[in-house]
């Protein structure tokens, strides 16, 4: 049987949820930022017909995809506190305290790694990637 969550909890969830809504909008800020990036970047290419600004628009893009990981990877390990604090029997957090041991929240679909190299992380910056050297090896 569930416990019922008290005043303290549903605060606790709360404070949780804004630290997501931060994680997701700086991911969202990131994509948004190297997309610019890259369009002024192509824009210069295509101005020029010099194909080392695709060539050069390649490091935004690694290294917005590792920031971008970066906030994604925090988000889950918010996301794991959140599941804990509404499952308190499986979980070691200290409502009492609003503790968020981010810490206790390491490998598996936490690691750093499998959040890079996630289909969604993926789709969209290795795209761009294999489109950027694509105009660079063949134009």
């Amino acid at each position: 049987m569930a416990k019922k969550l008290t005043d303290q909890d549903i605060k606790h969830l709360e404070i949780i949820q804004d630290a997501i809504k931060r994680m997701a909008a700086n991911s969202f800020q990131i994509k948004g930022w190297m997309l610019t990036i890259v369009s002024a970047l192509l824009g210069f290419y295509a101005n020029s017909g010099n194909t080392k600004f695709a060539l050069v628009a390649i490091l935004p893009v690694l290294v917005f995809w590792g920031l971008d990981a970066y906030y994604l990877q925090q988000e889950r390990k918010i996301r794991g506190i959140y599941n804990d604090v509404v499952n308190p029997d499986k979980a070691e957090i200290k409502v009492m305290s609003f503790d968020m041991p981010m810490q206790n929240y390491t490998g598996g679909r936490y690691s750093f790694w499998n959040v890079v190299t996630s289909q969604t992380m993926l789709l969209l910056y290795l795209s761009i990637t294999v489109i950027l050297l694509a105009i660079y090896f063949l134009m």
